[in-house]
């Protein structure tokens, strides 16, 4: 089987786990804060569909993960379910604070209920996302179910902590590098390394089994991230769904344009001076190419998906397994449009 085969398998189950957490809140009487989270998840509203539900990337990763370590996966769906919740509750939030308007070619919840109303169905994603992983004290056992909330909660505080400096940065005139780096690792990287722990977890697979995958996990979604920033300069706005440059055009100081300002050249003073005109952001990616600035984004994806794939050579687990991941790995971090 390849990764078509089990993402064919497991996302139907996936899906139905998903559908009975929020349904079990429905029967609780509150209909209309379950059409929102039922709208945010892709099931209701105007547009409706695959499209809107997303890839469910990370918790199929989970569901391998547990399979990878010779554990059944349908007995990790929940901690599946858990990490699809967790990641929904982020955009909703995201998408308030960014003053996004669109979400997988939608409004967004606070564009159609506001944003009181939207901050409310976060919190409420929030909560079903432990509610769901709570069952793991059934498909699995206690212990498992205890570890699961142990990497949800340390990654909550990831995720927002990654997200306080995401939104600190937009009005830095500069940037430590490192600081990028600590950002990435909370608001991109630990979900993914979460969603492979939760995996090994939910198999009781040994520690360093679960340490391993982490580590796979949070190198890829760091490569991932990088790749992305990439995209958002030179990536293809018909493929992407962005607009051409769209970084350069909204200011966003992604991983090649602080490398391009500490280069202290020619790109300084023209991000200095940028407009939304489409031949000044052009010469922008000009000069970002010629500053060594794609070269170096790119080799840091690389370096990241090097990392990723030492940690997934050194798991003990699955060969065919393995297999999926380095095929999963290379259709996320090999994207050029």
């Amino acid at each position: 089987m390849d990764l078509k085969d089990f993402n064919t398998e497991m996302q139907p189950a996936i899906d139905q786990e998903l559908r009975r957490v929020v349904e079990d809140f429905a029967t609780q009487n509150f209909s209309d804060l379950t059409a929102i989270l039922a709208y945010q998840l892709g099931w209701g509203g105007e547009g409706a569909g695959l499209e809107a539900q997303g890839k469910r990337l990370r918790p199929l990763l989970v569901t391998l993960a547990a399979k990878a370590c010779g554990g059944e996966w349908e007995k990790a769906l929940p901690a599946a379910a858990a990490v699809e919740l967790l990641h929904n509750f982020s955009l909703i939030h995201d998408d308030i604070e960014d003053g996004s308007d669109l979400r997988r070619g939608r409004p967004t919840v606070w564009v159609k209920w506001g944003q009181a109303l939207a901050i409310n169905a976060g919190d409420a994603m929030y909560a079903l996302a432990f509610e769901a992983v709570k069952r793991l004290e059934q498909t699995v056992n206690g212990l498992a179910a205890l570890r699961a909330y142990g990497v949800m909660t340390t990654t909550s505080l990831k995720l927002t902590g990654g997200q306080h400096l995401d939104i600190s940065f937009e009005d830095a005139l500069s940037l430590p590098m490192e600081s990028y780096w600590l950002m990435l690792k909370g608001k991109t990287a630990s979900l993914l390394q979460a969603c492979l722990q939760l995996g090994a977890v939910s198999a009781l697979a040994d520690p360093d089994v679960i340490s391993d995958l982490g580590n796979f996990g949070l190198h890829l979604g760091l490569a991932f991230q990088i790749q992305d920033d990439w995209l958002g300069i030179w990536g293809d706005e018909n493929v992407t769904g962005k607009s051409k440059a769209s970084d350069l055009i909204t200011g966003k100081e992604t991983l090649p344009i602080l490398y391009g300002l500490q280069q202290g050249n020619e790109f300084s003073d023209a991000w200095a001076k940028r407009s939304e005109n489409s031949s000044h952001t052009s010469r922008l990616a000009e000069l970002l190419v010629e500053n060594g600035a794609e070269a170096y984004t790119l080799s840091q994806a690389q370096h990241s998906m090097d990392a990723a794939m030492d940690s997934l050579e050194k798991c003990a687990i699955d060969s065919e397994l393995k297999s999926v991941f380095r095929q999963l790995a290379g259709s996320l971090v090999n994207r050029r449009h």
